[in-house]
């Protein structure tokens, strides 16, 4: 049975017994300033759930995508993810355990086949103010699950809210005791995990398949709790566990939901998924899953909220493929398992964009940007002894290399060293206040940082757009650019691609220029003065009443213009023969009139 018929059989099976389907929530929320994704279906029903009536009834049922970023780091097990998908049924003040219990475990042994001897079950062992759920215990018995395979758990288990425990919950905030299914998958108990195993034992023997939360109580200001005026159900079930249950198997990541994005990997990084190749290549899954259906959702890298996380996601991808391959992986790699979620998802509409072209770009330029650092930092890693200054050396992963706080802890992690996030942050706030009071005066422009590298690279664009303007016309301006130490990016007026004609000569010209090892030099200016000149400015407003003038020219010349002259805040080589061999790599049509080249210098 396909991941996709049993989504369709818990729908239909709902819809039977008078629930309406809603649509699910997007996945990535912008507007809610209490979280960034979608992470549970219930989300979009809170206010229902305290009394609100719903404009299509009290019986609802849906299947929701949805993304917790609090599981990032336990991704790499047998039943950990960041993106899953989520099948819910709710009754809004209708029925309540008895109905819900019933329908929950025909649902698993009639429709999906479950042998009932391999469903055990957890209630809710009590707390000061909430009485210990018998009621849900005696319907289990009722329905054929003995004493043995019935256990109790506390807040910490079976008690759901938002904000976790009782205790944690604000005033206003709901919640309620739950009682949970697990399928037994029968493997021998691992005793690192403890001396007995139970239902919620780590060892994989059990995974947890559904999960009812009986919703019906409201936290008071006073800290105590009150009933709400209407019971509520909020059912839960993760579509990839049930499936792995359906398919015999304790790792969800040999399921249907998973098979092609594994394959992928085993293809680009030429290992089998078996042994310790098992959990870089869980988390690679994983983590590109989750990245493709962010890009599809609109969100793109970046140091900030959603983007932050999709960076985090997809630099942990790039570090896991790197364990595995022993060294940099090809950016089509991580383009072709990211087709490979789309191939999975092809017959089901979340509301993300399938556009390959867009999820290619923004994986592309995020493993330009990071992928070359990579390298070089995993072995400034290997080679430093971690003995002392951890928390500087982190940092400086961070500067130099672009290494996410949580990747850098992970690894230290493997070397037996802790990172303190605290000590982490006062030095970022520190180099932050510091590069603010050094900001006057100081050249942004698209510049990652002014190492040896992107210095050479942002000369160079000095370099494309003179060629540019004589190969194609002087209609050719600059609209933008972005210059990593890998290589450069640079937008300018035209109306279509070059030709393969075209781009050689562009780089003829520019590497000729290169090869006679000319000086750039530059002068400080009135705006005007350098405008009169003939100084290129296209970005003359970001600028103030003086200008820096980079000139770029052969002294030999007797007359006619410099090749380059533009307004520029810096920094810039000395001499061109610094650059290195300009060679165009790719190019891409933006639209409105501006194309797109990347560039490399060797």
């Amino acid at each position: 049975m396909s991941s996709d018929e049993i989504r369709e059989k818990y729908l239909k099976f709902f819809e039977e017994r008078g629930h309406v389907r809603i649509n699910h929530s997007p996945l990535v929320l912008e507007n809610d300033p209490t979280t960034l994704f979608t992470s549970s279906g219930m989300q979009q029903l809170v206010p229902y759930l305290k009394g609100e009536p719903h404009p299509k009834g009290k019986r609802l049922v849906d299947s929701q995508p949805s993304f917790r970023t609090q599981d990032i780091d336990e991704v790499g097990d047998t039943n950990h993810l960041t993106y899953f998908e989520m099948l819910g049924n709710w009754s809004l003040g209708d029925y309540f355990k008895k109905e819900q219990l019933t329908w929950c475990l025909e649902f698993f042994t009639e429709e999906l086949g479950f042998p009932k001897e391999k469903l055990y079950v957890s209630v809710f062992e009590g707390t000061k103010g909430v009485p210990k759920d018998t009621d849900s215990a005696e319907t289990w018995k009722v329905l054929g699950i003995p004493d043995e395979r019935i256990f109790y758990y506390g807040v910490d288990k079976n008690w759901w809210s938002r904000s976790g425990t009782p205790e944690d919950m604000p005033a206003g905030e709901i919640g309620g005791p739950d009682s949970e299914v697990f399928f037994d998958f029968g493997t021998p108990h691992n005793p690192k995990y403890g001396e007995k195993c139970h239902p919620n034992c780590q060892c994989g023997r059990f995974i947890e398949i559904g999960n009812s939360v009986f919703i019906q109580y409201k936290k008071k200001s006073g800290g105590l709790l009150e009933e709400l005026p209407q019971k509520n159900v909020d059912f839960g079930g993760g579509l990839e566990r049930i499936s792995a249950a359906v398919s015999g198997t304790p790792d969800i990541f040999e399921t249907d939901l998973f098979l092609k994005i594994i394959g992928r990997i085993e293809d680009f990084s030429d290992k089998k998924y078996e042994g310790e190749n098992k959990n870089p290549m869980r988390i690679i899954a994983d983590h590109l899953k989750a990245s493709t259906l962010l890009i599809g959702s609109g969100v793109v890298p970046s140091n900030k909220a959603h983007g932050y996380v999709l960076r985090r996601l997809l630099r942990r991808a790039a570090v896991k493929m790197h364990e595995l391959r022993g060294g940099l992986t090809p950016i089509p790699a991580f383009e072709a398992i990211a087709y490979s979620v789309l191939e999975t998802y092809d017959d089901v509409d979340f509301g993300f964009a399938k556009d390959r072209n867009l999820i290619e770009n923004v994986i592309e330029e995020e493993m330009e940007r990071f992928g070359a650092s990579l390298d070089r930092g995993l072995a400034v890693l290997e080679k430093t002894p971690l003995d002392k200054l951890i928390t500087e050396f982190a940092f400086d992963l961070y500067q130099s290399y672009g290494f996410p706080y949580e990747i850098s802890e992970e690894l230290f992690r493997q070397k037996g060293k802790k990172l303190d996030r605290d000590e982490f942050d006062q030095m970022f706030a520190k180099h932050q206040e510091q590069s603010r009071t050094a900001s006057a005066g100081m050249f942004k422009g698209g510049l990652l940082d002014t190492s040896k590298e992107v210095v050479k690279l942002h000369t160079a664009t000095h370099l494309i757009h003179a060629a540019l303007r004589k190969v194609l016309g002087e209609h050719v301006s600059q609209k933008g650019s972005n210059i990593t130490p890998e290589r450069l990016r640079f937008d300018f007026s035209h109306p279509q691609k070059l030709s393969e004609d075209e781009i050689k000569k562009v780089e003829d010209l520019v590497n000729a220029q290169i090869k006679k090892d000319l000086p750039v030099s530059f002068e400080e200016k009135s705006r005007d003065e350098a405008l009169k000149e003939g100084a290129l400015a296209f970005f003359g407003e970001k600028y103030g009443e003086r200008v820096k003038v980079y000139t770029i020219e052969d002294p030999s010349a007797s007359s006619g213009p410099p090749f380059s002259r533009e307004v520029c805040g810096g920094p810039h080589v000395a001499h061109t023969g610094e650059v290195g061999r300009v060679r165009i790599v790719k190019q891409e049509k933006l639209g409105s009139g501006v194309a797109r080249i990347y560039a490399t210098a060797e």
